[in-house]
Formats: C-alpha cells, sequence, structure tokens
C-alpha cells in the first residue's frame, strides 16, 4: 500500500500537484506544475486528453512522484454549489434520493451529474448542508485522462472544501474565516468554521497572472502566424484581453459583496478575517484592491504557512497556488 498520496489539478494554464504522506501528521514529500498550452484545457476540464496527458506524463516524471494515487480537485464556474435543505435519512438513502430531489436545480439532467452533499446543521427532521453538483461527463473525461498515464483517482473533492481544510489549523476552533484562492480565471471563496465549510462561491474573474500572460503571449504568436500565412485577420484572446480592464477592481467588489451576502444570513457569524491565496494575489493591485474593500482583516497564506515540507519549498506563484492543492490532499491523507 502506498505511504502518500498525489493531490492533482487541472487548470486552463497548467497541471500541477502535490504529494503528501500519510498519517495525523502529513509532510510535502514532492510538488511539480507543468504548463499546458493554450486550449488544452480549462478549469477542471480536459479539452485535449492527449495534450493533457502528456503533461500529466512530464508532471509525474519531473517531480518523482512516489504514488499513482490520487485525489483530484476541481474548481470550476460550470460547478453548482448551494446550500439545500432535505428530509433526515441515512446516507446511503439520502444518495439514493438526491438526484431525484434536486433535478430542477441543475443545469444538466441528474444522470448526467456528479453529486455531493455535505449535511451541516439538523433542524427536528430537516438536514440542512452543502450540494455539489458537476457534470460527470467533465469529471470522467478527466479521470480518463489520468488512466492514460496510469494514475489512478481515488476520490474526487471541491478544491474549496481543501482551502477549509487547510486552514483551520491557523485560526481558534469557533472562530468563522473565510480563505480566497484567486486563480487565473477562477476565484474561489469559502467560509468555515474549524476546517468545515459554510458558504461557497465560485467567481469566474480573470486576473493577470504571469501563467496568463504567457498563455495570452503564446496565443497572439499564434495569431499573427496565421495573419502573416493566409492574410487574413485573426484575433487572439490574448488581443482582447489587451483591451479589457485587468479585473482588479471587479474582483474586490465582488469579493465584497459576497462577504455582505454571507453577514446579511439569519444567525451568521461575523467574518474574523480573510486569508488569500493564488497565483492572482500577487498580481498587481490585487491585495490592495481587496484590503480597501473588506472591513475584516486580511492575511495572505503561502504553502510554508499550511503543511511542513521534506523538500525544499517552491517560491512565487506555485507556492501560491498549491495551497489549495494541499488542502484536498489532506482530505485523504488524514484518513
Amino acid at each position: 500500500m502506498s505511504k502518500t498520496i498525489v493531490a492533482l489539478e487541472v487548470t486552463e494554464e497548467s497541471v500541477r500537484a502535490a504529494e503528501l504522506s500519510l498519517g495525523r501528521k502529513p509532510q510535502m514529500v514532492a510538488y511539480g506544475e507543468v504548463p499546458l498550452p493554450p486550449e488544452a484545457a480549462r478549469d477542471s476540464e480536459v479539452l485535449d486528453p492527449g495534450t493533457v496527458a502528456v503533461a500529466l506524463r512530464q508532471l509525474w516524471t519531473g517531480a518523482r512522484f512516489r504514488s499513482k494515487n490520487a485525489v483530484l480537485g476541481v474548481a470550476s464556474r460550470r460547478i453548482l454549489v448551494r446550500e439545500y435543505t432535505t428530509q433526515a435519512m441515512r446516507p446511503d438513502l439520502l444518495r439514493e434520493a438526491l438526484p431525484y430531489q434536486v433535478q430542477d436545480l441543475l443545469p444538466v439532467p441528474a444522470s448526467q451529474a456528479v453529486l455531493d452533499f455535505l449535511p451541516l446543521t439538523q433542524d427536528g427532521d430537516q438536514i440542512s448542508g452543502l450540494l455539489v453538483a458537476a457534470v460527470s461527463e467533465n469529471i470522467e473525461l478527466i479521470i480518463s485522462t489520468l488512466s492514460k498515464v496510469k494514475v489512478r483517482v481515488q476520490a474526487v473533492d471541491l478544491t474549496a472544501f481543501g482551502l477549509a481544510r487547510v486552514t483551520a489549523p491557523l485560526v481558534g476552533a469557533e472562530e468563522t474565516v473565510a480563505t480566497v484562492h484567486i486563480g487565473d480565471h477562477t476565484t474561489q471563496l469559502v467560509v468555515s468554521r474549524g476546517g468545515v465549510p459554510l458558504f461557497v462561491r465560485i467567481l469566474p474573474i480573470d486576473v493577470a497572472t504571469s501563467a496568463v500572460r504567457r498563455h495570452d503571449e503564446a496565443l497572439t504568436e499564434a495569431s499573427l502566424e496565421l495573419v502573416g500565412g493566409n492574410g487574413g485577420s485573426v484575433r487572439s484572446r490574448g488581443a482582447i484581453r489587451a483591451t479589457q480592464p485587468p479585473g482588479v477592481a471587479d474582483l474586490a467588489a465582488r469579493l465584497r459583496s459576497t462577504l455582505a451576502f454571507f453577514a446579511s444570513r439569519p444567525n451568521a457569524a461575523a467574518v474574523s478575517r480573510v486569508f488569500v491565496t493564488g497565483a492572482g494575489a500577487a498580481a498587481e493591485g490585487v491585495l490592495s484592491a481587496i484590503d480597501a474593500a473588506i472591513d475584516a482583516e486580511l492575511r495572505v497564506i503561502s504553502l510554508g504557512d499550511v503543511i511542513p515540507m521534506t523538500t525544499p519549498p517552491p517560491g512565487g506563484e506555485v507556492a501560491l497556488n498549491l495551497v489549495g492543492t494541499v488542502g484536498i490532499a489532506l482530505g485523504e491523507a488524514r484518513k
């Protein structure tokens, strides 16, 4: 039996993973990130399985991961996360009933969705918690792509749940905090207490990280080659982004409104502080904009703040991105 577990994320810009030792006090023993070419993937969606498989093979070889067992972290604007209340029943019966109960809430037929329910509170015969729904085809395609490089998926976890898990040791057990992972195209916000997620929002916002800039440069070069070759006109995604505002003000405003929405709910506990991580935290103007927009204490966290390491730590955006990845692995490593 393997003594480590690898947590993996597929984003539009890269595939990244962290390997943790198993047990009560996990340590990170290896990590890696491999860039993806344009149009190979979106956040938690594989568009070109062959290209992504090549990157995954490079990732496992380059990082020298010991294990071929992985837990897959997913985070996408196409994943539904919402509060849901239903009749209390045995977990196995709830799993059977859930597809019929939530069909009207889903963007696809229940038969085409992967569903999960995290129970949080019970009032009489009613149980409330977080409903998570993802398109099964997208998840299955990632799993089949991993199988091409002989990686076995042991579990699928919402990255936001990993973020709640990884920041729990940084605060008191009864303290309510928000953790924000600012990715290249998707920002995740989770409010949690004692590592238990209470509220999740996934916000589709582009942020000018260095990975995004590299992608845009590659697309611009490709479009110029096409223009030179056929005399036509191609406007790349990079060229389009160059005419748009960087999204910093929008990001800060949406985080503020999301936290205000949580605070307005009945019996909502006050958020005492906000942890920020992800590559977008290093983008120009992001932290100052968020700090000006929210009232709670703001703290940026990197990999060294959340996990002991037996390997030299990464720096820069990699160390910020891997915070959520480690949180995904912790769910399996501590079992």
